[in-house]
């Protein structure tokens, strides 16, 4: 989902809605961050308070919904949040207070149902199919659960509760903030009709452009459109995830993860950078790293997270969840591309990068999904040569073409030779 933020359809008829069969949970804690610094500063609540280190050259982490009200968004330079709302308050970070925060938040989740799937320190889903007897209906646990994290936190959050995870976190983002939001399996697809194209999971600002220009703009339109057409503007496999997702069809389930099953690597710059085409090449090393160090192990993950660190040591991270687990070095940095542009830092200074591959299974027991487009000897038959061939001449001896050193023209090493 992108930054921008819609409004939550209307639905017919003034009967509570229908939560049968809607046992997926989407729990996300509103502006975490903000939230938390808050607790011990009560009389800022309802002012627009910005979360960062209060020089120019940082970063926001986060804010309330006060302050984004002005334009302010996390990963934006605090000099251009600053001058947005001027009448902001900032606050320096306080980690270990949200890592508290966020380990009693799971731990709450860990006596509704063991079926819980973090997505970061501040968001999970639930499947509360085995609550439901003993707890009440899927709505009355998501009341419960609102109730305890704000009696025993002091914070607020959103949850949305359906019948599938794509529908489940659309509905908690709409709920925002302080909500819930139920969408009936027999409304799912007109709830999902009445928004824009820019909704749907996936479709950041480049994608809706281009939805745009082929004449889609609401998700209606995107799910009448023939899966061929979406095929040949967007590629097989985005186009047909798109067109899934118009329709409501979402089969994955709630996966149990531990957080700290992941495999990764970071590198800390020896002097702060801010060129994107430098950290590119740094996110493609890493992600070669990874995915080198995945297959070694024999594993293979779903999610790809980065981390990016700034100048003033403000640390945020970033994750997506991808359709199919995987081990190959293109799908984990593509993802992770995807992540670092979409944070927009407009040549913020970085002190380090990081990529990880989390949700972790055996490659013996995660099914590959081959898909259209690809040759019969692919991507994965590509790295895996890579591998065969470091484990004889050495690790490096076979990388990516751009991240060769730069080797000086013809011109430069003779002047280098007459010198």
């Amino acid at each position: 989902m992108s930054r921008r933020q819609f409004t939550a359809p209307t639905r017919g008829g003034t009967e509570p809605p229908d939560d049968t069969g809607c046992t997926v949970l989407h729990v996300d804690m509103d502006a975490f961050y903000a939230s938390a610094s808050l607790i011990s500063r009560p009389e800022l609540r309802g002012r627009p308070v910005i979360i960062g280190g209060a020089s120019g050259r940082s970063v926001v982490l986060s804010a309330t919904y006060e302050a984004r009200a002005f334009g302010v968004a996390s990963a934006m330079p605090m000099a251009r949040a600053r001058r947005l709302c001027p009448q902001a308050v900032v606050i320096e970070p306080d980690h270990r207070r949200y890592a508290a925060i966020s380990e009693a938040v799971m731990a709450t989740f860990a006596t509704i149902t063991e079926s819980v799937e973090p997505l970061s320190l501040d968001e999970a889903f639930l499947d509360v199919a085995g609550a439901v007897r003993r707890l009440g209906r899927p709505t009355q646990i998501a009341e419960q659960l609102r109730d305890t994290i704000a009696d025993e936190q002091g914070i607020t959050c959103s949850v949305g509760v359906a019948s599938t995870k794509f529908v489940a976190k659309l509905a908690s983002t709409l709920a925002k903030p302080d909500g819930l939001i139920v969408v009936p399996r027999e409304e799912v697809v007109s709830f999902l009709h009445q928004l824009p194209v820019g909704a749907i999971w996936g479709v950041g600002d480049k994608t809706e452009e281009h939805l745009h220009r082929l004449g889609l703009r609401t998700v209606a339109d995107l799910a009448h459109t023939p899966l061929e057409t979406l095929q040949r503007a967007l590629g097989d496999v985005a186009g047909r995830s798109l067109h899934d997702l118009a329709w409501g069809r979402d089969p994955r389930s709630v996966v149990p993860e531990r957080r700290e099953k992941s495999i990764g690597a970071d590198e800390t710059f020896a002097h702060d950078i801010d060129d994107p085409v430098r950290i590119h090449r740094e996110l493609l090393r890493l992600a070669d790293r990874t995915a080198a160090r995945a297959r070694s192990a024999g594993m293979m993950g779903r999610t790809v997270s980065i981390k990016v660190r700034f100048s003033d040591f403000t640390t945020i991270t970033r994750a997506k969840t991808l359709r199919h687990h995987t081990d190959v070095s293109r799908d984990i940095f593509s993802t992770a591309r995807e992540l670092y542009d979409r944070l927009g830092l407009q040549r913020a200074r970085i002190r380090l990068v990081g990529v990880r591959l989390e949700g972790l299974v055996p490659s013996s027991v995660a099914p590959i999904q081959a898909t259209l487009d690809e040759p019969e000897h692919g991507w994965r038959e590509a790295d895996r040569a890579v591998d065969r061939a470091s484990a004889r001449f050495g690790a490096g001896s076979v990388r990516p073409a751009s991240l060769m050193p730069d080797r000086p023209s013809g011109s430069q090493r003779e002047r280098r030779d007459l010198s």
